[in-house]
């Protein structure tokens, strides 16, 4: 696997495939605005510290909300050399808690190298654990991923493959995972026409890690396939997740059909989730179906 040395150094190529800035750009950045100061090898080449990266970063989310190149590196350059000195939130990235993890999923991500990106995931899962693992290295990796994506600078392809990868292994860890005999027992479920289940993993494996057994119905299930599953599982909490509000505009009565079963089901709390149900359900009072993106109002 191609990745930075042992001092954390990354060459030119590699900083390109994390930043999605092309080696010309970040040449004539460097040589313009003096934000960063690469090393040399000695045959000339440059090397890069996650520091640099880090750098780049910045720059090029600020350039992107509006900032000059020029404003966005004296910005960048006054916030490192005056920490101390807070800044507004909404103007500078936070990509402080960026690891070397990160940085090598975003690389191997760019160029759809499944086998290296589970290589990476398994390095960092054993080397940090399960909690630090989904908070620092997952879920910044997909957010940017996310990112790349609506902006461009990744295709479906890309996006599609880094999504599935991580899923894939979050997948593996819930499998494998040991948990007591008379544990709780939480399903969880995408609504019908939903396709993005990675949300639902991450809610899951927190479950798993309070001592929950876990199961999850897949992506889109059909029309009944719900209802269905827990009536044969009787688990003691059903959680649904929808991050679009497509299941609500495809079935506009899909949310009363759950609704009147849960109302059957005196012995299991349901909650409704997910950025697509709570903007949808700006207005809905809680009734069988509680809607919230709070685990801990489940956990409570």
């Amino acid at each position: 696997m191609i990745q930075s040395d042992e001092k954390g150094l990354f060459t030119i190529q590699q900083v390109a495939d994390m930043t999605g800035l092309s080696k010309q750009v970040i040449r004539k950045w460097e040589e313009r605005y003096g934000i960063i100061q690469p090393k040399r090898l000695e045959n000339g080449y440059r090397i890069y510290s996650q520091q640099d990266v880090k750098m780049l970063l910045k720059i090029k989310l600020l350039s992107e909300q509006g900032h000059s190149l020029k404003q966005a590196a004296l910005l960048v350059k006054e916030f490192s050399e005056e920490p101390e000195v807070p800044m507004k939130e909404e103007k500078l990235p936070n990509y402080e808690q960026w690891n070397e993890y990160v940085l090598q999923l975003l690389e191997k991500g760019r160029h759809c190298d499944e086998i290296e990106l589970t290589y990476i995931l398994k390095q960092a899962y054993h080397h940090v654990g399960l909690e630090r693992f989904l908070t620092n290295i997952v879920v910044p990796f997909l957010k940017e991923v996310g990112k790349k994506w609506e902006n461009h600078e990744w295709d479906e392809y890309q996006e599609s493959v880094s999504s599935l990868v991580v899923r894939d292994f979050l997948v593996q860890i819930r499998r494998n995972y040991q948990y007591r005999e008379d544990a709780p027992f939480v399903l969880g479920a995408c609504l019908p026409y939903e396709h993005h289940e990675v949300p639902l993993h991450l809610t899951l494996l927190q479950f798993m890690m309070k001592g929950w057994k876990t199961q999850l119905i897949g992506a889109s299930p059909a029309p009944g396939a719900i209802e269905s599953l827990v009536s044969k599982l009787k688990p003691d909490v059903v959680l649904l997740s929808a991050t679009t509000t497509i299941p609500f505009e495809t079935d506009p009565h899909l949310l009363e059909r759950l609704e009147q079963f849960a109302k059957k089901q005196k012995d299991i709390a349901f909650y409704l989730g997910g950025q697509g149900a709570v903007t949808y359900l700006a207005d809905y009072k809680p009734r069988a179906i509680i809607v919230t993106n709070s685990i801990a109002d489940i956990l409570k």
